[in-house]
């Protein structure tokens, strides 16, 4: 894969202006109206010239070596190698700049899964099972590496057994680990899959590049999840993609009392598929299982009555071995129960020692 010279100065370009596309970003009616003006608009962005400058004297040979050095492969938009699913944008980038295996961006039946930075527990929960589900059933997973739900997802997908290549997209150059807490998530996506970014190496993202980044996440998936968003949550704007170019939404349902589930609630009343597990993500990419035909995730699998008993405890909110134990079950035996349903997936220990329901792997609930 290689990346032609015009691709190769448009992406210099687009850097070069970064600064002012903070401002007109905010200007034009669509984001897709800026990164589409062809390049003597972006120029005469620029009042100071500089970006003229840089535009004459681009050398093309320096922008490969510059990404040779920092590791990354290039492939531009002119290559047959490119994207199928980002041609459909009306601002493809020109540029990607891979670190890793970029196979993994051939990807047909990928699913993004995004969300808040700010997840609760609840949502970072789901987000990781979704990603592991997912990625045992043989689904990609695509998504931004950022706090939260975006990186659980990610953590969960590598979780899985021999998971299929996920792929992180960022706002900044993809050889920079963003943000740089997440280090070693970023060197098991580089080595697994990739990270792919349309600006050149060692660019430091402006505001306008996260939501950016969002197209290219979008455009990447054949659907995409919105796990945990506020009512204004950038997140939403990977929804907004996803939608543009046509391409099916789903949400997760949460508390109407939280306003991390606000976005989500409101994608869903706007008419977009509810996720009650990865059954429901899985139908809606690969159809819903025929008569007879194997089931898209494992079937539910029945617990004894016991377990049930206390799993049932546990979803009315009596997390606590106090709360759990009761005259006919000794703290001893509940322990063991509660051990017994947690190595299932089926709860997990959350802050202050509580047990919380868990999302298990196969996402279809319990009989």
């Amino acid at each position: 894969m290689s990346a032609c010279d015009a691709c190769l100065r448009r992406t210099e370009l687009i850097a070069a202006v970064a600064p002012r596309l903070d401002i007109e970003w905010r200007r034009r009616s669509a984001p897709a109206g800026v990164l589409a003006l062809p390049d003597e608009d972006l120029l005469a962005l620029d009042p100071t010239g500089c970006a003229e400058r840089g535009y004459a004297a681009f050398s093309a040979a320096g922008a490969r070596d510059r990404a040779e050095r920092a590791g990354l492969g290039l492939i531009c938009r002119c290559d047959d190698g490119y994207p199928a699913g980002l041609l459909e944008l009306a601002d493809a980038p020109a540029v990607l700049h891979v670190a890793g295996r970029a196979e993994a961006l051939a990807a047909e039946a990928a699913v993004a899964i995004v969300g808040a930075r700010r997840g609760t527990p609840y949502g970072i929960e789901i987000a990781r099972a979704l990603g592991r589900s997912l990625a045992a059933a043989g689904v990609p997973v695509v998504s931004g590496m950022a706090l939260g739900i975006d990186s659980a997802a990610h953590v969960g997908a590598l979780d899985a057994p021999d998971p299929p290549a996920p792929v992180a997209v960022l706002a900044g150059g993809a050889d920079v680990p963003y943000p740089a807490s997440r280090r070693r998530l970023y060197a098991q996506l580089v080595e697994r899959g990739c990270v792919v970014s349309e600006l050149p190496p060692g660019f430091a993202a402006f505001r306008w590049c996260f939501v950016a980044r969002n197209r290219i996440i979008a455009a990447l998936a054949a659907l995409t999840v919105v796990v945990e968003a506020a009512e204004r949550s950038g997140s939403l704007t990977t929804a907004d993609f996803a939608a543009q170019v046509g391409r099916p939404v789903l949400a997760v349902p949460g508390p109407i009392t939280s306003r991390f589930s606000a976005g989500t609630n409101g994608l869903i009343a706007a008419g977009a598929g509810v996720v009650r597990g990865t059954r429901d993500v899985l139908d809606q990419l690969r159809g819903p299982t025929a008569a007879g035909a194997p089931p898209a995730s494992p079937p539910a699998v029945p617990i004894e009555p016991r377990l049930r008993q206390l799993l049932d405890a546990v979803e009315r909110g009596h997390g606590s071995l106090a709360e759990l134990v009761t005259r006919d079950a000794a703290s001893a035996q509940v322990l063991r129960d509660l051990t017994d349903l947690e190595l299932r997936g089926l709860v997990r220990r959350d802050f202050g020692g509580r047990y919380v329901r868990a999302l298990g792997d196969g996402g279809a609930g319990l009989p």
